[in-house]
């Protein structure tokens, strides 16, 4: 039986799910597409400087 999935705290949902560089000649093989929990971790460690011990924290709480 799998663990009880639990509830997650972000900000906001991200303007888009695919993630990767801004220019034109990228295909999709060279795009990633992210979680809510991924995109809310790396909005955490790189606007608001949390490790990702803080940031496990701070989504779960």
């Amino acid at each position: 039986m799998p663990r009880p999935r639990k509830w997650r705290k972000v900000c906001c949902l991200p303007a888009s799910n695919i993630y990767g560089p801004l220019n034109s000649d990228v295909t999709k093989d060279d795009l990633a597409v992210m979680s809510v929990d991924e995109y809310e971790t790396i909005r955490l460690i790189d606007l608001e400087g949390f490790t990702q011990e803080e940031c496990a924290i701070n989504i779960c709480q």
